[in-house]
């Protein structure tokens, strides 16, 4: 069963970035459930020379020329795995790097993958391990009912700040990270 794809997920990524705050990743990994709730991601579109969609379709990031709602997965620096919301027209290659999260449910589990407790979800890579999501998760449909790893609505935070991103070298003045403010 295809659940609704939310209308923002179709806009352009710098756009829909920050109605993502808020909003659950579920990972039924292993199965056992963890989840959380977003907390900071960053925009990446086609045109931005940071995206890896800036040179168009390659084998290594054809997910993230995929319909709204795909997830994009790849490995940052030959050591961690980063996951991408993929937004926008389905063939321009917009994406919403996930960055930190707060957990709701499976913490133990969250704990168990991380191999500690602290410093639990605050950066992308251990974000996506203490949900589970690798190379095998690219491409699958986050509004699929039977998906592994599935996106929900949540409840937007009441401030969302915009700042630069962060660990990259190009286009780094772009305001398209943003962090829920508690």
């Amino acid at each position: 069963m295809k659940l609704t794809v939310p209308a923002f997920l179709l806009g352009p990524a710098d756009e829909a970035a920050p109605q993502l705050l808020g909003w659950h990743i579920a990972s039924f990994v292993g199965g056992v459930p963890t989840e959380v709730i977003l907390t900071e991601v960053e925009a990446y579109t086609p045109d931005d020379p940071a995206s890896h969609a800036y040179n168009g379709i390659r084998p290594r990031n054809a997910a993230m020329f995929g319909p709204p709602g795909t997830l994009y997965v790849y490995r940052s620096y030959g050591t961690h795995w980063c996951a991408n919301i993929v937004c926008g027209d389905e063939e321009t290659g917009a994406a919403v790097l996930i960055r930190s999260g707060a957990p709701v449910a499976g913490i133990e589990q969250m704990i168990k993958r991380r191999g500690r407790e602290s410093d639990l979800l605050n950066g992308p890579g251990k974000l996506t391990q203490a949900l589970g999501i690798d190379i095998s998760h690219n491409g699958i449909d986050l509004f699929s009912a039977d998906s592994s790893i599935r996106l929900t609505a949540g409840k937007v935070p009441g401030t969302i700040r915009a700042t630069t991103r962060v660990g990259i070298s190009k286009a780094v003045d772009r305001p398209w990270r943003f962090v829920s403010v508690h």
